[in-house]
């Protein structure tokens, strides 16, 4: 048939052949052809082997014909993104996501959806934010609230018993009464209440 000898090939994969051609009937070696056209020695070997095998079809690129790697995201991240505006707009990027993939076949992650989402403006960026914490006035009298806590600790260093500190602090004033005791229970606790009260005037 006519014309089925005849292939397109571009002008630079043309001087490669020209050049293939040269390491094939030896009038260069394949060092050389590698050399001539930038490539390393196993390229050029890998494609002085495909011509072979192939006729000069073989320089042809394999990737031609073939929609980029880039264009087919391209074209899942605009089908995810109208699919989202016309049946999804009120669901979040991971129930979205859920959905493109149960429904439309469209594998992607709810963090890949989000990042279009807001580079397309259809949702906003959002920060979370740290907890805060409400700031408390001071109570205003003295003894009003009085806060306690016991340590427990080896305090003597191995000279005795492990023993609990237990602390009390008066809200208003930062007024500080502590005592060592052996362990951290209602007693230690009624008794340094009422060491505490009496030191801070209560008794």
């Amino acid at each position: 048939m006519a014309g089925e000898d005849i292939i397109m090939i571009s002008q630079e994969e043309l001087k490669r052949l020209h050049v293939i051609h040269k390491a094939l009937s030896r009038e260069i070696k394949q060092g050389e052809a590698a050399e001539i056209l930038s490539i390393s020695d196993r390229q050029a070997r890998r494609l002085i082997k495909r011509v072979k095998e192939e006729g000069d079809s073989g320089i042809r690129h394999k990737s031609r014909g073939r929609p980029s790697n880039r264009r087919v995201a391209g074209e899942i991240k605009d089908k995810a993104i109208n699919l989202y505006r016309r049946k999804y707009a009120d669901f979040g990027p991971t129930l979205a996501a859920e959905k493109l993939l149960e429904i439309h076949n469209i594998k992607i992650s709810n963090e890949s959806l989000r990042r279009w989402l807001i580079e397309s403006g259809d949702i906003k960026k959002t920060r979370k934010s740290r907890a805060h914490r409400k700031w408390r006035e001071r109570k205003n009298h003295f003894g009003e609230m009085v806060q306690m806590d016991g340590s427990h600790h080896d305090w003597l260093e191995g000279r005795g018993d492990k023993s609990v500190l237990m602390g009390y602090i008066d809200d208003a004033t930062n007024n500080i009464f502590a005592r060592f005791y052996e362990y951290e229970g209602t007693i230690p606790v009624w008794t340094v209440s009422s060491i505490t009260q009496k030191n801070m005037g209560f008794l």
